[in-house]
């Protein structure tokens, strides 16, 4: 362990200076097929400590996930690395912005030690944006993927990683070390994106899911997308149309959730009918593996469904 010790919380102009002078969106009251239970488990209080004395950051309470409780029940964290601090500001994201610190080199090791005493048989890893670094924070993703190889042999992992826009050579050196799964989340519709996630471009993340393809066209690939920001049910069956010519296997859907009055509002509220209406039109469209559901999150249930993503590509190649 590196000593490091928490930070006092951060206030909501602290976290989100881009926003401060942004008019407020009421937060619109959730309907009843989206509420969750405070979470108050023996099992969550254990996992909050471990992330403590490790000094690690995770996405479940950067990004204030809904299913925190649920996951964290099973002690199912996704970790955040490279900071708490990301470089870029999306209107839909509740994760701090402004300028991260150095990168901690006793992070992969403290993550391994951590799945290692959580009993991972799969762990998820993202990141927030590190724009300011060469290789947007590749080498960094590439270490803890080799410090969990080591420690956790039987482990599988989850990369979920930035766009790495005008990284050269950054996709490629995460493909090379080897993760089990290549996740880059889509976030929204193109015609959004200068609202919504105006620091990418749909493209370029487009092109990083085919890439990871053209590297190893074994790697599993996955994206996610949200809805209730303004997108349209035709706009959302193009971006699978574009998911699965870039070869995606595996598609996440979930409904935007507005984290403060400064973040985007929420359009509306897709009901799980429509949600079930997806999967089906998803899995028409050809992807091994979706989850679509009010509450689905891109690591939500993600060692299961990880285990369903080998049992399809297994059963799609014997047929």
């Amino acid at each position: 362990m590196d000593g490091t010790i928490d930070k006092l919380p951060l206030s909501r102009a602290e976290r989100h200076p881009e926003k401060a002078h942004r008019p407020d969106n009421p937060i619109r009251r959730k309907p009843d097929w989206i509420r969750v239970r405070a979470p108050n488990s023996p099992e969550y209080a254990e996992t909050k400590r471990l992330m403590r004395e490790y000094g690690l950051a995770t996405v479940c309470e950067e990004a204030a996930c809904p299913n925190i409780g649920e996951c964290w029940k099973q002690k199912h964290a996704t970790f955040m690395i490279m900071g708490d601090t990301c470089t870029r500001a999306c209107a839909f994201c509740n994760v701090a912005t402004g300028k991260p610190g150095a990168l901690n080199p006793h992070e992969p090791a403290n993550i391994a030690q951590a799945v290692g005493k959580l009993g991972l048989g799969h762990v998820v890893v993202t990141s927030v944006d590190r724009d300011d670094l060469a290789d947007g924070g590749a080498g960094h993703f590439a270490a803890v993927i080799a410090a969990l190889q080591r420690s956790a042999p039987a482990t599988t992992i989850e990369v979920l990683t930035p766009d790495f826009m005008r990284k050269p050579g950054a996709i490629e050196t995460v493909a090379a070390a080897r993760p089990d799964v290549f996740n880059h989340n889509l976030e929204t519709v193109p015609r959004l994106y200068p609202t919504i996630r105006p620091g990418a471009r749909y493209f370029t993340s487009l092109k990083l899911l085919s890439r990871v393809k053209e590297i190893d066209p074994a790697m599993f690939t996955k994206s996610g997308l949200m809805v209730g920001l303004g997108e349209t049910r035709e706009e959302i069956l193009q971006v699978m149309d574009d998911l699965r010519a870039a070869d995606v296997d595996f598609l996440t859907v979930g409904q935007y959730l507005q984290p403060t009055p400064k973040h985007a509002a929420i359009d509306r509220f897709w009901t799980p009918a429509e949600f079930d209406e997806l999967t089906v039109l998803a899995r028409a469209k050809g992807f091994l593996m979706v989850s679509a559901s009010p509450l689905t999150r891109s690591s939500y249930h993600a060692g299961d469904d990880f285990a369903r993503l080998k049992a399809a590509r297994a059963a799609h190649l014997k047929g």
